[in-house]
């Protein structure tokens, strides 16, 4: 009988030795030891151990900010991810006067993320900080130690209207890092690699983390993948995940399969994965699939929420709530008065041309 046992260097899994041994009657046996080096096995034979998939969630609908709708598949049924707390997807095509954003709020204890796929939204924040955001662009927003700011359309969108869609991750931060010093890293599109597969069927943008030995640009506080994969129809794919990272894949357009038990997944819906594998497998339909495939490292530590707050106790919480009521967290920023304004008149115009009662519909 011929048995083989596998084993690579724990630093680079490049250096692979295999024991060999050969049992034969009456208890002989020959011993054989063979090391070799093969660049960059180790990534791919670990990307063969493919994770299952645990649940497959449909996202529901709500409203949020100053009334737009969303879909949220992390932040309801499911209640977080760790160390994600919330996905939103917001998809809308709004007519002149009709666009709705989120007008002045405060966050503190964890980050924001803002992927802007079409549409335009103008940022402003209590420590004078200001961007506008548009096809493409992501904001990687730490609240950290909190701030109030504003998320609205831009005045262009406001006035004539159309195509809006995007997603916001939150993201948890450890305890040591609640109180950080708040920051912002504004991304446009040219500086978000893309990678894509040997046969052209798979491309991905890398927002967090590294796809096909490509880095993103992005700095994390934690070890996270945050990946918009694009599969062509019929095109499959694996990627390298830590098997202790939690995980899941929402699909945004498209159908197709997921994870080891190859679950079907469509438009609207997010696998969650287990820990018993290093690597996910997404199968596209036959009309394609594009999904953000978000993974991270657990912080494991208790939670507490309260609306924009996100801390360990309730204690903290309530301190938070303190500090924003009396202003500690964060000046008021100029033209909020403007932006509750211009909220409560697109809600006006939305229902009169009945678009906020068709919302409805759907909640």
């Amino acid at each position: 009988m011929l048995q083989v046992y596998l084993s690579s260097n724990a630093q680079s899994h490049s250096i692979w030795t295999v024991f060999i041994l050969l049992l034969q009657p009456c208890h002989r046996y020959h011993f054989i030891l063979v090391e070799f080096e093969l660049p960059f096995v180790g990534q791919h034979l670990m990307a063969g151990v493919v994770k299952s998939v645990k649940k497959v969630v449909t996202a529901h609908s709500q409203r949020e900010g100053g009334g737009f709708v969303v879909r949220r598949p992390i932040g309801g049924e499911v209640d977080h991810v760790d160390p994600f707390l919330m996905l939103d997807h917001f998809k809308q095509s709004y007519g002149p006067g009709e666009a709705i954003g989120a007008p002045d709020h405060p966050h503190r204890g964890f980050e924001t993320v803002s992927y802007i796929l079409a549409g335009e939204l103008q940022h402003k924040d209590s420590e004078g900080n200001s961007g506008l955001l548009s096809d493409g662009w992501v904001q990687w927003m730490t609240a950290g130690s909190g701030v109030v700011h504003s998320e609205m359309p831009s005045d262009r969108m406001m006035k004539e209207g159309g195509d809006f869609e995007g997603f916001q991750l939150w993201v948890n931060l450890p305890a040591a890092l609640k109180m950080t010093q708040p920051r912002y890293q504004d991304v446009p599109p040219a500086r978000i690699p893309v990678a894509i597969s040997s046969d052209g069927c798979v491309e991905a943008k890398v927002i967090a983390g590294n796809c096909m030995g490509i880095d993103a640009t992005i700095d994390t506080h934690t070890a996270i993948h945050f990946i918009d994969f694009r599969l062509k129809p019929g095109s499959e794919f694996s990627h390298p995940i830590p098997s202790d990272h939690n995980g899941f894949f929402y699909v945004y357009l498209g159908q197709g399969n997921v994870g080891l038990n190859d679950l079907s997944v469509q438009e609207g819906q997010a696998a969650i994965f287990n820990h018993d594998g290093s690597s996910v497998k997404l199968r596209a339909g036959s009309k394609g699939m594009k999904g953000l495939l978000i993974c991270g490292e657990a912080i494991k530590e208790p939670i507490a929420r309260w609306g924009p707050f996100v801390m360990n106790t309730q204690e903290q919480i309530h301190q938070a709530f303190e500090d924003y009521q009396s202003g500690k967290l964060g000046r008021p920023i100029e033209g909020a008065e403007a932006r509750r304004k211009a909220t409560q008149q697109a809600k006006a115009a939305q229902q009169s041309s009945g678009r906020w009662q068709q919302d409805n519909q759907s909640l």
